[in-house]
């Protein structure tokens, strides 16, 4: 699977994460990848039996996604991330062997609102007799177009701007500014993995 999206750099050249600049102030470093994450609510779901009830005693299998990872290769014009995670199932009722298939789904997110892309697949657990516990690992990748994300040169540069002790900006935050603040927004995103949940799922993991 594959997602069309846009990183952003805002810093180049040697500088660390951390460091602190010759001329003052601290340098923030940001990769080319977009971040990895599981959203609230999603990471873990639960199956009934029977499938209308809410008790303890009525669940059946429970599966969490766990060890989310991403491997990213930003060298060149597209910046592919591939994302793998294991999906961790335990259930209740061991006495014979079972497959049980779990929805996921891996979005794409703009300026941490904004839903760009989304595929949904399935994985397959495999419960063999007298087992209790199993796991499956499943992938996603997401393709990054380098140059959606290139921040104009005027709010790159003032970003990039040096601010010396006393200068009337000195203290002023770019981001301060709702272009400056808008620009960015438009250029970050993130790669998130989730159970694909109905409606009374998803309250479920809410509110328990």
């Amino acid at each position: 699977m594959f997602f069309a999206l846009a990183p952003l750099v805002i810093a180049g050249g040697c500088a660390k994460e951390g460091q602190i600049d010759p001329s003052g102030g601290i340098t923030a470093m940001r990769s080319a990848c977009p971040e990895v994450g599981v959203p609230a609510g999603t990471g873990d779901i639960t199956l009934f039996n029977p499938k209308d009830s809410r008790l303890a005693s009525a669940i059946d299998v429970t599966a969490t996604i766990t060890n989310v990872r991403a491997a990213c290769n930003d060298s060149g014009d597209q910046v592919v991330s591939q994302v793998t995670f294991d999906i961790e199932a335990r259930r209740s009722d061991t006495s014979a062997a079972r497959d049980v298939t779990f929805p996921y789904f891996i979005t794409v997110v703009r300026g941490g609102t904004a839903v760009t892309a989304k595929r949904v697949a399935q994985a397959s657990v495999h419960f063999a007799a007298g087992q209790a516990r199993a796991q499956v690992s499943a992938q996603g990748s997401s393709v990054i177009a380098r140059s959606a994300a290139t921040l104009p040169q005027d709010v790159r540069d003032k970003i990039t701007q040096k601010r010396k002790a006393g200068d009337e900006n000195a203290a002023v935050d770019p981001l301060s500014d709702p272009a400056v603040r808008s620009a960015v927004a438009r250029a970050t995103f993130e790669t998130l993995v989730g159970f694909q949940l109905t409606s009374d799922q998803l309250k479920y993991n809410l509110t328990r």
